[in-house]
């Protein structure tokens, strides 16, 4: 595997520690409660519970049934167990091993089959033009500076029509911090920020997101706000991420359509 720069193997090593500390998002769904998420897509509930909160919409788990599907960035036998359950083909790119052994171990555990690929997001050459129906991307591209080279790979490697979903952070609501009384911007805008944890996170700007979505031949279908601030925890500790995502909503889904 080759990255594309220092940046990727600062963020690398901070996912790879990730793994071997039990982070949340490095721990394979193993006990999915089917009915729930056949509910959901039946519209009886509106969300999901956590830790399934960040599955939004709805509506790009449907009719999955021999699909194709991308998770990108998206290691740690999560999402890739939703696909895989729901029937469709998947395989999963992430730069980090023990990721991608999140996710043989769910395919392992449910019977399903998944294709899994160590590559940095912005290089799929591993990964033929016009592959996948779908492209599903959690909560991941702040890790690169750039958002278009992912973004011209993901239309390389989607066939014609295929979805594109990525989650974005808001640059105006990121890096806000509770002061004690209340949550306040403490960053410019959109700006680079080394984390506590050693990772290096961007929160990239509205034209470069939109435009470039644009410029890499997508058409924009819906912009879909987290749906986390439905889910508000009176118990929740002020400063704590369950408190702060009921408050400050500080990212969202877009649905591309490759053109």
């Amino acid at each position: 595997m080759k990255l594309k720069d220092e940046i990727a193997a600062s963020n690398q090593k901070h996912w790879e520690r990730m793994v071997s500390e039990g982070c949340g998002y490095t721990i394979p769904w193993l006990d999915l409660d089917v009915t729930l998420f056949q509910r959901y897509l039946e519209g009886e509930i509106q969300t999901l519970p956590e830790p399934y909160e960040g599955l939004y919409p709805v509506s790009i788990f449907t009719d999955m049934q021999k699909k194709d599907v991308l998770c990108l960035a998206s290691g740690g036998g999560q999402q890739s167990a939703v696909f895989g359950l729901l029937g469709a083909y998947v395989t999963v790119v992430d730069f980090a091993k023990g990721q991608l052994e999140g996710d043989h171990k769910a395919a392992d555990h449910y019977g399903y089959k998944v294709k899994t690929v160590q590559a940095d997001m912005r290089d799929l050459s591993a990964l033929e033009d016009n592959s996948f129906d779908l492209i599903y991307q959690a909560n991941s591209i702040g890790y690169v500076p750039d958002v278009r080279p992912v973004f011209n790979e993901a239309a390389r490697v989607l066939r014609k029509s295929g979805l594109y979903r990525s989650v974005f952070g808001n640059p105006a609501t990121a890096f806000m911090e509770w002061d004690g009384k209340h949550y306040s911007i403490s960053k410019p805008y959109a700006e680079t920020f080394n984390r506590r944890d050693e990772a290096i996170d961007h929160r990239h700007y509205m034209d470069d997101i939109f435009n470039g979505l644009l410029d890499a031949r997508f058409a924009i279908r819906r912009v879909h706000e987290a749906p986390y601030y439905q889910q508000l925890d009176e118990n929740a500790l002020p400063g704590s991420w369950l408190h702060e995502q009921s408050y400050v909503t500080g990212e969202f889904a877009v649905i591309a359509e490759k053109l």
